[in-house]
């Protein structure tokens, strides 16, 4: 299990990942957005492919981020914040702020 994979799937919901994803709330911490997304698994991944291919193509291949990531967005917000709260703590993460910034603004468009 490569941090990378795991982080690129809970950054595309991310998917995570500004990372108001739809709901509306602002924040300090960039994930309370995507703890509180309504966008759904297809939504993020679509917005993803659209705005980084290059990030969709590595988290496309990784069945553990893919797992990770429909985990996280079918938890409810309490669990999502458990998880987020986790992966700030990983090595590496912050690196995927950017690419969840991206899908951020565009999951509820798809």
């Amino acid at each position: 299990m490569r941090l990378s994979f795991i982080g690129m799937g809970v950054a595309a919901g991310a998917a995570a990942m500004s990372l108001g994803l739809g709901a509306g709330v602002a924040s300090a911490d960039p994930f309370d957005g995507v703890v509180n997304t309504t966008c759904t698994y297809p939504q993020v991944i679509a917005a993803l492919n659209a705005t980084n291919p290059g990030a969709a193509a590595q988290f496309n291949s990784s069945p553990i981020a893919q797992s990770y990531l429909q985990r996280f967005l079918a938890s409810p917000p309490p669990a999502r914040a458990q998880m987020a709260a986790q992966l700030q703590a990983m090595p590496g993460a912050a690196q995927y702020i950017g690419v969840v910034g991206e899908v951020a603004g565009v999951c509820n468009n798809y």
